[in-house]
């Protein structure tokens, strides 16, 4: 997989407006931002991007600032991100996201609400899955998600319940494949409808590129046919993180990521294994299956006050059962590099490339770490 230069510089003329936030307080770009009132912000941002997935994307965004409702227990900001784009592969998507504290941070709701036509490429089901066995269909989605959360008091932790909805609808199958066919569970086009729960500690230092701290999170939800969905199904996630700050210019950042499903799962919601932020190198969903772990690690390290560069690997699995992710073992690694835009902003523009087991290869273009 390669990345034209032309590309890449084209990323960098265009990604002149971008966001972050520090340690201490949010940045804005003032020369680049709206006030519409006493108590909003809006920015404009172009997006631009890189994947296996995706290839070349091109798009456009707005972000949303809301100066009254601030969590005054870790200065983090209200905001709201609306997006839209288009990559060259012919997958069209929209984004809405907001991310909004009540009562000075004592409650948080964060919700996204996706519409996407999404063309993609399907192996089958399991861990060895084969290369040959790779078939093309198209999709259309729409995700509805709404997080509640109440912080503990005196402490990072928050406890919330979570909906979820999402309607998979198929445009296009490849004839005489698997999909077609209806044999695999999903492929006839799918509802889910459930209801969740949400526990997670997160003191990190930045959530866009963290030098320090740790984030923690318990993630169960049931979709059930009482409330509309087509399947009946548990999932459960655990998402472990912590970041190093072995010296003023390095920093060891970790993650484990568990995900585990039990009942009639059907594939558009299986456990996926690669991607631009678990398992580098691996296509997203070149493996899935009903369980799933990976295990990442990331040297980062500061060569200029702007410059940073990335050393990174992880292994993982899939399998039916939890005894099957021991049976085989994937692997990954790579590099990359980081460019911090603004001296007093936190937000870097990345550039990746994974390398899997199989000498298989990724490029990924994006903004800020991949975890």
């Amino acid at each position: 997989m390669k990345i034209k230069l032309i590309t890449f510089i084209s990323i960098m003329f265009f990604s002149i407006t971008l966001l972050g936030q520090n340690t201490k307080e949010n940045a804005l770009i003032e020369t680049d931002t709206m006030r519409i009132s006493k108590s909003t912000q809006i920015i404009g941002l172009p997006i631009i991007f890189y994947t296996p997935e995706t290839s070349f994307g091109i798009g456009g965004g707005l972000q949303f600032f809301y100066l009254d409702k601030i969590n005054k227990f870790n200065l983090r900001q209200s905001s709201m991100m609306i997006d839209a784009i288009y990559t060259a592969e012919n997958q069209f998507i929209i984004d809405v996201n907001p991310k909004l504290f009540f009562k000075e941070g004592n409650y948080y709701f964060d919700a996204a609400f996706k519409y996407k036509i999404f063309p993609n490429s399907f192996w089958g089901i399991g861990p060895d899955a084969q290369e040959a066995d790779k078939e093309e269909y198209n999709m259309s989605t729409v995700m509805i998600r709404a997080d509640i959360l109440k912080r503990l008091p005196e402490s990072d932790l928050n406890f919330g319940v979570q909906y979820r909805f999402q309607r998979d609808t198929f445009l296009e199958k490849q004839e005489g494949g698997m999909m077609a066919s209806d044999s695999i569970p999903g492929s006839e086009g799918t509802q889910i409808s459930g209801l969740g729960f949400i526990f997670n500690f997160d003191d990190r230092d930045n959530i866009f590129s963290p030098n320090t701290g740790n984030y923690f999170q318990m993630n169960t939800w049931f979709a059930s046919r009482v409330l509309g969905s087509t399947y009946s199904f548990n999932k459960y996630i655990i998402d472990l993180r912590k970041y190093f700050a072995l010296s003023d210019k390095m920093t060891l950042a970790t993650r484990a990521y568990l995900e585990n499903s039990y009942g009639e799962v059907p594939f558009q919601h299986q456990s996926w294994l690669g991607g631009g932020d678990r398992m580098r190198g691996y296509f997203r969903g070149r493996y899935i299956d009903d369980q799933l772990y990976t295990c990442q690690v990331e040297m980062r390290y500061k060569i200029h006050h702007r410059w940073r560069i990335n050393a990174f690997c992880a292994f993982g699995e899939v399998g039916p059962t939890v005894l099957d992710l021991f049976n085989g073992l994937k692997y990954s690694g790579g590099g990359g590099i980081r460019y911090k835009f603004l001296k007093k902003n936190d937000t870097l523009i990345r550039l990746d490339v994974g390398v899997n087991r199989d000498l298989g290869t990724g490029v990924y273009f994006g903004v800020n770490e991949a975890f």
